[in-house]
């Protein structure tokens, strides 16, 4: 492992056109391309600022520029118009209930599917099938769950899942889990519970620190940014490995966030052949964060 690097579980590989910036994250077993590797003895705060600065602009060009998100297709693999979605994962079909009509609310979104939480979910499935990730016994925690597609998904896949959301999405939250989770034939299992960014944490939150944290659509405003960053400090370990999906709506809101968190944490974006075949989006990006 390099000495250059100041987290202990990353490991960077010098790929074959010569570039460092393929790296592993935490758990993760596949490559991802580091948006910025900061070096031991770097302490020249001003210097990391601009760096931290220069590599979201980079990558907010290179996610508009090649993958160009408006050419694609929105909710391609969701309808937010139906009362459920219907989706085969990990052997089971699930049928993930939705409540449209909480779209006319201003700020609520987590009452429909996004397709970042598809490709979230089926990214899981397809790593786990795939041998790059176990998620068996292991404590995930996951932030804005809406619909609880994500979780769910974990929760088959062998993880000990505990689902938050703001206090008037639960019912609905809890709802899905029942559905989808009750039959008892789960490898892991899940539970539902409160969590406002931003606030203190309750202790069977962080105590054990969680090994994984999932966000699907999490950043979707600069004013949310802060207190999900809060968040993910209080939550998280040096051991921790965050997966977040996001859909690719506004660069500013997403450089903004980047900016802010690679301060405290390594970032790397998760090439989409690493997705699962049949779920790819040029409107989604997937992220993998641990904490330096």
């Amino acid at each position: 492992m390099p000495g250059d690097v100041v987290v202990e579980d990353v490991e960077k590989v010098v790929s074959d056109d010569g570039s460092d910036r393929m790296v592993r994250l935490g758990s993760y077993g596949g490559m991802v391309r580091a948006l910025l590797l900061q070096s031991q003895g770097d302490d020249d705060n001003d210097d990391d600022d601009e760096s931290e600065d220069s590599a979201a602009a980079e990558e907010t060009m290179l996610l508009w520029g090649i993958q160009q998100p408006t050419l694609s297709k929105p909710n391609a693999f969701v309808s937010q118009s139906s009362l459920s979605l219907t989706i085969d994962a990990c052997g089971h079909s699930l049928s993930i209930l939705q409540s449209p009509s909480s779209l006319i609310t201003p700020g609520v979104t987590g009452a429909v599917m996004w397709d970042s939480g598809i490709v979230l979910g089926k990214f899981l499935e397809h790593a786990v099938d795939s041998g790059l990730l176990n998620l068996q016994g292991k404590k995930i925690v996951e932030l804005g769950s809406g619909c609880g597609l994500v979780g769910c998904i974990a929760a088959l896949l062998g993880g000990e899942v505990i689902l938050t959301d703001l206090p008037d999405r639960l019912r609905l939250l809890k709802k899905n889990v029942e559905v989808n989770l009750g039959h008892g034939n789960v490898r892991g299992s899940a539970t539902v519970t409160e969590l406002i960014w931003g606030d203190d944490p309750d202790m069977h939150l962080i105590e054990p620190v969680p090994d994984f944290v999932l966000g699907s659509d999490v950043i979707y405003s600069e004013g949310a940014v802060a207190d999900l960053l809060d968040t993910l400090h209080q939550l998280c370990g040096c051991k921790t490995t965050i997966f977040l999906a996001g859909e690719l709506r506004n660069d500013a809101i997403l450089e903004y966030f980047l900016q802010a968190a690679m301060k405290d944490f390594l970032v790397g974006r998760v090439d989409q052949t690493q997705w699962h075949p049949d779920y790819n989006s040029g409107r989604v990006v997937l992220y993998v964060l641990v904490k330096k």
